[in-house]
């Protein structure tokens, strides 16, 4: 379910040393499988531990999961990362968004599904995000950009050297992406 690194692992031990004895961390989800959803680690003393918790073991710390977040922290990673400007812990969670769905799922599930754990993340960085709108009775993907994307001036190159290759490459039974989006380029538009 979650990967703690060994780095992480080590600063959690630290931290820990320094509380109530028993206490173990907790990862949870806040707003899980929604686009506000936000991920967090915070300290477990033993009287929080729910019993539908599921426990984690790992070779240096323990962790809790409460039942609501187990599902969206599938594939999660936590690590303690040291640079030239100091230390931090980075936590990823790719389907705290948007839950994990199968492989066998319906593809206008998967494609959202990709869309909202893979695309949309790097879109934000320019405050930009894509929606599934449709896919039609040929297999093409009609998407909507929003935010900077809406009138971007790389709004082509991303819809079909990033996005479409992307998606082509995983459902090869898609013949192709289609923007529905009437672009206004604005004070919103990234470039």
């Amino acid at each position: 379910m979650i990967r703690i690194t060994d780095a992480a692992q080590e600063h959690f031990a630290k931290l820990l040393a320094n509380q109530e004895a028993g206490t173990q961390i907790r990862v949870f989800v806040i707003n899980p499988g929604t686009p506000n959803a936000e991920c967090g680690v915070s300290y477990c003393p033993p009287d929080a531990v729910e019993a539908t918790d599921t426990e984690l073991k790992f070779d240096k710390i323990n962790a809790y999961v409460d039942e609501l977040s187990s599902p969206y922290l599938v594939d999660a990673e936590i690590d303690f990362v040291t640079d030239k400007l100091g230390s931090q812990l980075t936590l990823k969670a790719p389907n705290a968004k948007m839950r994990k769905v199968s492989d066998d799922a319906p593809l206008v599930e998967r494609v959202e599904y990709v869309l909202q754990s893979q695309i949309n993340p790097q879109l934000a960085g320019h405050g930009g995000q894509v929606s599934l709108m449709e896919i039609t009775d040929d297999n093409l993907a009609i998407l909507q950009f929003g935010g900077g994307c809406n009138g971007c001036s790389m709004v082509d190159y991303t819809l079909k050297e990033g996005i479409e290759k992307e998606l082509l490459e995983k459902f090869p039974e898609l013949k192709g992406v289609r923007d529905l989006t009437e672009h206004q380029r604005g004070e919103h538009s990234f470039y």
